[in-house]
């Protein structure tokens, strides 16, 4: 799914790069060679790049 059409972002894209970048959407899509243009997914990537940083937060279960 695309989150940003102006760039052509897809939500495995920034996904990706939430986990490679620190900052928020708008650093991510400058890190993507992408700077925001029209700003109306602004809120969607950031609540993409939120969620993914919170998965990689929590603990991993191991097998038993």
């Amino acid at each position: 799914m695309y989150v940003c059409i102006c760039n052509a972002i897809r939500e495995s894209d920034l996904r990706s790069a939430a986990r490679r970048c620190c900052g928020d959407a708008e650093s991510i899509y400058v890190s993507l060679g992408r700077p925001p243009q029209c700003r109306q997914c602004i809120e969607e990537a950031e609540d993409i790049v939120r969620e993914e940083r919170d998965r990689e937060s929590l603990p991993v279960a191991l097998p038993h």
